[in-house]
């Protein structure tokens, strides 16, 4: 299945609404990843240089096409609640670590 790299960018003063709606985002991640056609590979807050505050978020996904990532992005409460600002989605291949047996998907 293709894997997507979806990097968004938090709006300028968003860090109140994101800590409002983590909850709401984490949760809407797990009941994807279970039930969606959406895989949460891995995911996590971009932050600050000194990870003191966060600054928008990072996930690498696996999905059966671009439209499905898009109707995500859509459904996430950080979009929803216009946490994130600018988003950008790019399909990424992923290859094995050199000297690992790390299979690829």
């Amino acid at each position: 299945m293709p894997m997507y790299i979806l990097h968004a960018k938090d709006r300028p003063g968003a860090l109140q609404r994101r800590l409002d709606f983590y909850a709401a985002h984490r949760a809407f991640l797990e009941e994807q990843d279970e039930a969606g056609p959406v895989c949460v590979v891995m995911s996590g807050p971009l932050q600050t240089d000194d990870g003191e505050i966060m600054t928008g978020s990072l996930l690498l996904l696996e999905a059966p096409d671009r439209d499905a990532i898009e109707r995500f992005v859509a459904q996430d409460p950080f979009t929803r609640e216009k946490v994130w600002g600018e988003i950008s989605i790019s399909r990424f291949h992923r290859r094995p670590r050199p000297g690992r047996n790390i299979p690829a998907r």
